[in-house]
């Protein structure tokens, strides 16, 4: 699944195991990384015991996580061959160290100071990376019980905020995460998205399995609102298998510099929902429009000015630029900074094409429901009538045997009478 991010004037993406960056503001060479070219990790290191042996897992050099810190000057990724790749972005981009995590990741985050990155993966696990000192080993700062999904941090790098495969939001001192303080609990599905929006550094808003957004009051646990995406029209599609609706995921929240919107993408949906923060007294986010795609994005990302751009899987419309204008959001076509980054990515579509087409990166999270009620009462219903069908032949063998045992005493007493009429 191809990535994309911005800070500063860098656009990044990433797509299976390419990084580019291309530069929207200035006619500057794109800078390219390769993670099959990347550092191999050493052969006389030990293997990790507590992995179960996973360590040894030959992966593929597949990017599965891309964070840019929020001046854009640093830059990172993770790998399946679990590499964490640190990249300096000013004044050029330079790869600054090539470090190793445990198990594969699943989402980081840069902290706001810009001197520590954080790492959560797939057991549960979130470590702590210097950037200062790019060549230090990760610290392991929280565990959850089950897969990590999302993390992010308060704007004053005060809290930490994981969110896991069991439906949980949880909120943890920085500095002494075992200090948990608060759960946001109410999604029915794993959680999969987090962003506390610019301006608010008291909300979290978070998207889920479940196909809802979901805003609270974290450091209180406190839930403000809940928006269902599928009463809103983001998916009314039916598996023509079963008939049911078909399950979506919240893949993408992300807010503008100055706060005033908040973008929601759902996985398998051409549209994207644009809500925008309201004040007062009955703080909230309001619906104000969706933007119908022509086909279903891959990621999406703010820059500095606002600007909403949208990587579509296509070669010739690779990517789409809106501004907010006039209380609606309009699409540009003619900006020069659009036809830079989209000549870019045209000559260099050959690396996109690994990302095509591919499979739902969530449909193995969702819960499987099993009824053993209903097994059981089926088994129960067999089970009776099994009986009853024996019993039944029971008795009609019962019957026919004494029907037969009457006959035969029938038969001997007429005789014997027979006999006696005969003798006298």
């Amino acid at each position: 699944m191809a990535a994309v991010c911005c800070a500063g004037e860098w656009l990044v993406m990433s797509s299976s195991h390419h990084l580019i960056a291309v530069n929207a503001k200035e006619n500057r060479d794109s800078f390219l990384f390769d993670c099959t070219k990347a550092e191999q990790k050493p052969k006389e290191a030990e293997p990790d015991k507590s992995d179960g042996g996973s360590s040894q897992e030959k992966g593929s050099d597949q990017i599965l996580a891309l964070a840019l810190s929020a001046s854009g000057r640093y830059a990172a990724l993770t790998d399946d061959n679990k590499r964490l790749v640190l990249f300096r972005t000013q004044p050029s981009w330079q790869c600054i160290s090539t470090r190793w995590v445990v198990r594969r990741c699943t989402s980081m985050v840069f902290s706001q100071a810009e001197d520590e990155l954080f790492v959560a993966d797939k057991s549960g696990d979130l470590y702590s990376f210097s950037v200062l000192e790019p060549q230090k080993a990760g610290e392991l700062k929280l565990g959850h019980l089950s897969m990590l999904l999302g993390v992010t941090l308060s704007p004053d790098d005060k809290y930490i905020i994981t969110a896991d495969r069991d439906e949980k939001i949880r909120v943890s001192l920085c500095r002494a995460p075992y200090n948990i303080q608060a759960f946001c609990l109410g999604h029915t599905e794993f959680v999969s998205a987090l962003c506390v929006p610019a301006g608010h550094p008291e909300w979290l808003v978070s998207g889920s399995g479940d196909g809802t957004v979901k805003l609270w009051h974290y450091k209180s646990g406190r839930r403000l609102q809940s928006i269902d995406l599928q009463e809103r029209g983001v998916s009314q599609s039916s598996d023509t298998d079963t008939g049911k609706p078909q399950r979506f995921a919240v893949s993408r929240i992300i807010s503008s510099a100055d706060g005033r919107h908040v973008a929601v993408q759902c996985e398998s949906c051409p549209s994207i929902k644009l809500f925008t923060v309201k004040d007062g007294l009955n703080e909230h986010l309001s619906l104000t429009e969706t933007l119908t795609l022509p086909q279903n994005p891959w990621d999406m990302t703010f820059d500095p000015q606002g600007r909403l751009w949208v990587l579509l899987e296509n070669k010739d419309t690779n990517v789409l630029l809106y501004t907010h204008t006039e209380d609606r959001w309009q699409q540009e076509a003619e900006s020069p900074d659009l036809q830079r980054v989209s000549e870019t990515l045209h000559t260099q579509w050959e690396l996109f094409e690994a990302s095509i087409g591919l499979e739902s990166r969530f449909h193995h999270l969702y819960k499987v429901n099993f009824d053993n009620m209903a097994s059981y009462l089926q088994k129960k219903n067999e089970r009776l009538q099994q009986q009853n069908e024996q019993g039944g032949k029971k008795r009609a063998a019962r019957q026919a045997n004494g029907a037969a045992k009457k006959s035969k005493t029938d038969n001997k007493s007429g005789a014997d009478l027979q006999k006696r009429s005969s003798e006298s």
